[in-house]
């Protein structure tokens, strides 16, 4: 059992969005500036969108863990 290519986009997408928030949240409380926060959040969206789908996708294609 293997996951789809669009299915690892798909979760990539909905988990950067949760992920993002939080970080935007994180970084708006430690430096009291939403214009800090929104870079600091743009920066990291882009980055861990594309980390984040390559070990999706390595992961996708290990056996290991499968109860096949």
């Amino acid at each position: 059992m293997s996951a789809t290519k669009k299915r690892s986009l798909a979760k990539t997408i909905s988990w950067r969005v949760i992920a993002t928030t939080d970080t935007f949240i994180i970084a708006w409380i430690f430096t009291s500036d939403q214009a800090i926060a929104a870079s600091i959040a743009g920066i990291e969206v882009l980055t861990k969108l594309v980390l984040y789908y390559a070990h999706e996708r390595g992961w996708s294609s290990l056996d290991w863990g499968h109860d096949d």
